[in-house]
């Protein structure tokens, strides 16, 4: 802990305060369709030269968006020890603790999972784990460089081992923040193979994809019209969308429970 408040003190006082904003760089992701992500992007090589991790012998984990426009959730592993921080878009303020971003319509209730329109999702290329024929099918939009979609699919597979009457039908959707994911994913979604996709989270080397890209554009595309904007994120069979990791338990409640 005295480590970690050193690390940040450090770091807010001599690095991200005292250090020139630099421009943010854009790109045209494929189908983002009006996110943050249209016009911002913030990657690992720059996050770890801003906050200078090398430093306090710590590594930026992974970047994604936070729930509030504006933020980015970086997280950050320094020995055995994971935390994360949130840093503006313009690069110039760094904000550290636990932050629980609750929308203002929602205090005081327990807010009901968006539903999206199940139609509008084709599942026929689907990598599939489990029973395709399981009765209840649970859709997940995965990237093969997210960390919590690595957590995420130990959880599914603790779940296909008790339960065969759930399947996951797993459909890719790189992240622009993880610069390798798109080959990866095309590979994956080329030769329809869950191995890959497994071999994808443990780090291996990928064969070259051998398709074109139209399905997974047309992926992408989906998850922005359904404002899916960060993985893991797991669609129950009443059209609920969770968004984020969860252990098998709490899945297994939710898809139990659609009240």
């Amino acid at each position: 802990m005295i480590k970690r408040l050193l690390f940040l003190t450090v770091l807010l006082a001599a690095h991200v305060f005292s250090t020139p904003p630099s421009a943010v760089s854009a790109f045209q992701g494929p189908g983002c369709m009006g996110s943050c992500a249209d016009c911002h992007s913030l990657n690992k090589e720059d996050a770890t030269k801003l906050l200078k991790t090398d430093r306090f012998k710590a590594v930026v984990k992974d970047i994604r968006m936070s729930p509030v426009k504006g933020l980015w959730e970086v997280e950050i592993n320094q020995g055995d020890k994971t935390f994360i921080v949130y840093m503006d878009f313009a690069r110039k303020f760094l904000i550290d603790g636990k932050v629980n971003f609750t929308p203002l319509e929602r205090l005081g209730e327990s807010a009901p999972l968006k539903k999206v329109d199940l139609k509008k999702i084709p599942l026929d290329n689907a990598v599939v784990f489990g029973n395709r024929n399981a009765e209840k099918k649970v859709i997940v939009f995965d990237d093969p460089d997210c960390p919590y979609c690595v957590k995420l699919h130990q959880e599914i597979k603790k779940i296909i081992e008790k339960r065969k009457d759930i399947a996951f039908y797993v459909k890719m959707y790189p992240l622009a923040i993880h610069p390798e994911a798109y080959e990866k994913s095309k590979a994956i979604v080329c030769s329809k193979s869950g191995k890959l996709l497994e071999d994808a989270f443990a780090g291996k080397k990928l064969p070259k994809a051998d398709c074109d890209a139209k399905e997974l554009d047309a992926n992408i595309k989906l998850a922005a019209e359904l404002e899916i904007r960060g993985t893991p994120a797991l669609i129950f069979p009443d059209g609920r969308l969770f968004p984020g990791y969860a252990p098998a338990e709490t899945l297994l409640g939710i898809l139990d429970n659609p009240q």
